[in-house]
């Protein structure tokens, strides 16, 4: 059934990437005002707070429901604890592009709605860079990578996501290792891709975005250096299960990891950097107040629930820019 609707929808798709090339090509706030095909990047960059979900349904009809949503800038496909699933993956994203068209008519821009990122299964220490190159080809706009330990393991994750610099790029290093470079079903041509598809904020016209995570002691106590990384674009957070037993903890509300935690947005507040992470309609008011600006709303399995909904006005009441 998958399938078949796959194939139905196609040439949406194709109309879709159209839509997105004229868009491009004809609107005067593009010609005039860059514009970022990311959301997240665009809201990210102007201060303002992004609103998202995680998501382990692949379906047409979660893409249909999500893509139907405008207060939804990203969905990050958890594929650490599911299947990894790269056929599905471009499938999901192929969805969320045909789902869209209404979208991009409406809005009278190019960027995705919304943008799709992935969390995998190795941790930073580990050999990533042919699952991260392979999503990126396929159209990902983001990338969440677990255990961010050290400096010298963000670095790594950053020259995989870029692709190989020009000799007279003005941005050389950290030096990426990506050679041919693929948009998917970003709908731009092979030139434009080129420019937008590297790492924000190292480069300020790039739509691509890393998020560390930091879950265990290592990480907390090097996490002012890891900030400090040109390319990586934020850290997500979470006081949880993986950052509570690093600290052999059972739970958020040990001292120990409310000090970690605490550290961990201190970092955030002096590099300005975006960081976020899971929000409840009980503790929005508080992460807004600690300066979370990345709110996930938690898991959207078969669209939107009531439980994403209440948190997404939580956030808006306790007074999130958007």
């Amino acid at each position: 059934m998958i399938s078949a609707c796959f194939h139905r929808d196609a040439w949406l798709v194709g109309a879709a990437g159209a839509a997105i090339v004229g868009v491009l090509s004809s609107a005067p706030a593009a010609q005039e005002n860059y514009l970022h095909l990311n959301p997240v990047v665009e809201k990210l960059s102007q201060g303002m707070h992004v609103f998202g979900v995680s998501t382990s349904d692949l379906s047409l009809q979660n893409a249909r429901a999500l893509a139907g949503d405008p207060s939804i800038d990203y969905v990050y496909v958890d594929m650490e604890h599911n299947p990894l699933r790269f056929d599905e993956l471009e499938r999901f994203i192929a969805f969320l592009v045909a789902s869209d068209k209404d979208g991009i008519i409406e809005r009278g821009n190019a960027q995705a709605h919304p943008a799709v990122f992935a969390r995998f299964p190795p941790y930073g220490r580990e050999q990533t860079l042919w699952m991260v190159k392979h999503a990126l080809d396929i159209g990902l706009m983001g990338v969440l990578i677990n255990n961010i330990e050290t400096p010298e393991e963000a670095e790594n994750i950053v020259r995989t996501i870029r692709p190989r610099q020009l000799r007279s790029s003005a941005l050389p290093n950290p030096p990426g290792v990506r050679g041919t470079v693929i948009c998917g079903f970003w709908g731009i041509s092979s030139a434009e891709c080129r420019r937008r598809a590297d790492l924000w904020p190292l480069n300020a016209r790039g739509d691509l975005l890393f998020w560390a995570m930091i879950e265990t002691k290592e990480g907390v106590e090097n996490a002012d250096a890891i900030a400090q990384v040109p390319g990586v674009g934020g850290f997500y957070l979470g006081a949880g299960s993986d950052l509570s037993s690093a600290y052999g903890a059972e739970g958020p509300d040990d001292p120990e990891v409310a000090a970690a935690f605490e550290r961990l947005l201190g970092v955030c507040r002096v590099r300005e950097l975006a960081c976020g992470g899971t929000v409840t309609p009980a503790n929005a008011a508080l992460r807004m107040e600690q300066g979370y600006r990345i709110l996930n709303f938690g898991g959207a399995n078969g669209g939107l629930t009531a439980g994403n909904a209440a948190a997404r006005g939580a956030v808006i009441a306790a007074g999130a820019r958007r």
